[in-house]
């Protein structure tokens, strides 16, 4: 699908992030190089897909992508420079991991990373580009078998149903346990609840 953008000599990566939004765990990015020649069924917004789906077509993107790479920034990282730098941060991390420098990358939303390539940002890119879609999959996919990890750590906060989210369950946990290494204690849920 054509979206008008200018053509470049070299490889086009798709680049997004998951993981915002909880109040614990870090917050992932991934970059992804897709195949012409491999199609991969199924791209869409990560959010679209169930668990299963989203496993399955990122074990298609895994195999078939010319390149791709998965990096995070810590809930540490994130609690110094705040969220969006700490995003901007793993995003960097995973276009720097790709093994090849791409001659641009499109990133989801409206704001761009610093990279050592051409930047364009798509506002909906995970559900508008393949590749974006792509990189939205193996981020997601990645951040939830992290927070699955976390459960096995800290099961008292039930992050396996979660992720982190600000869920009534999550916030109910939270302040019955109070936050774990793993929050992320620049965020006001969590912060409140140092404070008091």
């Amino acid at each position: 699908m054509s979206l008008g953008l200018p053509a470049r000599e070299g490889p086009v990566c798709g680049v997004d992030e998951a993981g915002r939004g909880p109040l614990a765990g870090p917050v992932y990015a991934a970059a992804v190089v897709l195949d012409p020649g491999a199609p991969v069924a199924g791209l869409r917004d990560s959010k679209a897909l169930s668990a299963r789906a989203r496993e399955s077509i990122a074990g298609a993107i895994r195999e078939r992508a010319l390149a791709w790479s998965v990096a995070s920034a810590s809930a540490a990282e994130i609690d110094a420079l705040n969220i969006l730098q700490a995003t901007m941060l793993a995003m960097r991390r995973a276009v720097d991991g790709l093994g090849l420098r791409p001659a641009l990358a499109r990133v989801d939303g409206n704001r761009a990373p610093v990279l050592a390539c051409a930047v364009e940002t798509l506002v909906r890119g995970d559900a508008l580009d393949p590749a974006i879609s792509a990189a939205s999959i193996l981020a997601k996919c990645a951040r939830d078998a992290q927070m699955d990890a976390l459960h096995e750590r800290f099961p008292q906060y039930r992050f396996d149903l979660h992720k982190g989210y600000p869920t009534a369950l999550h916030l109910a946990l939270l302040r019955e346990h109070g936050p774990c290494p793993e929050h992320r204690r620049s965020f006001a849920p969590v912060r409140k609840l140092e404070q008091a």
